[in-house]
């Protein structure tokens, strides 16, 4: 499917199952959310180490984010709120780089260095955020979640949660040392494009590369809220 599409499946058409999770949250059974994070978090976090499209990608890595949205949705509903915020946010900033730049799969990353090395570096800061690395903003989520699944006498739990995260940052980090300090066999000799200027607009990515990535300072002012 198109980067388009797949950015509106991977971001609005959560916003009603989760709307839906916040309003029926204090009925929920907290044994079945914890079976329905665990699933989603390790199949997201296996499911995307063998994937060479990056729409595979962030799809297997949206199955693990609503695992860690579904978990505290009994706890604190608010961070559950709060944490699909963060990833619509980081994920809309990826999926419009990755559409700015016409990139699809990992190889194009490799390149396109040559085209824009700011767009690069957006790519890789933002995979990074959404692998929830400190200290940028996809940690904040994470880092929350874990301190009230400890306060609530949930910390078996926890270290499930924190170490199935590292699964994610896992691919995340092998698609950037592959594309930055690697290049990928090709027929091709030259590796410098020439430089064509872009049609498609691109005010929102710097608004938006700021908000998913270093938003973490803001944490206390989070936590007040919530």
């Amino acid at each position: 499917i198109p980067l388009s599409s797949g950015m509106i499946l991977l971001t609005w058409q959560k916003i009603a199952p989760t709307a839906l999770l916040y309003q029926i949250s204090p009925s929920l059974n907290m044994e079945i959310l914890i079976l329905l994070a665990i699933l989603s978090t390790m199949l997201g976090g296996w499911g995307g180490l063998n994937q060479t499209q990056m729409r595979k990608v962030l799809a297997y890595s949206s199955i693990a984010h609503m695992g860690w949205t579904v978990i505290i949705a009994l706890i604190n509903p608010n961070l559950t709120i709060l944490s699909l915020m963060i990833y619509i946010m980081t994920t809309l900033t990826l999926f419009m780089t990755l559409d700015l730049s016409s990139t699809t799969k990992i190889k194009s990353i490799s390149n396109l260095w040559n085209k824009s090395t700011p767009m690069t570096m957006i790519v890789f800061l933002t995979m990074l955020s959404l692998g929830g690395l400190p200290p940028l903003t996809g940690f904040m989520p994470k880092w929350l979640i874990l301190q009230e699944l400890i306060i609530n006498n949930n910390p078996t739990m926890a270290i499930i949660m924190a170490l199935s995260a590292l699964l994610n940052l896992f691919f995340y980090m092998r698609i950037i040392y592959v594309s930055s300090l690697t290049m990928f066999p090709t027929s091709n000799n030259l590796k410098h494009h020439w430089f064509f200027s872009q049609t498609k607009t691109t005010n929102m990515i710097p608004t938006l590369t700021t908000i998913s990535s270093m938003l973490l300072p803001l944490t206390p002012i989070l936590i007040i809220m919530t």
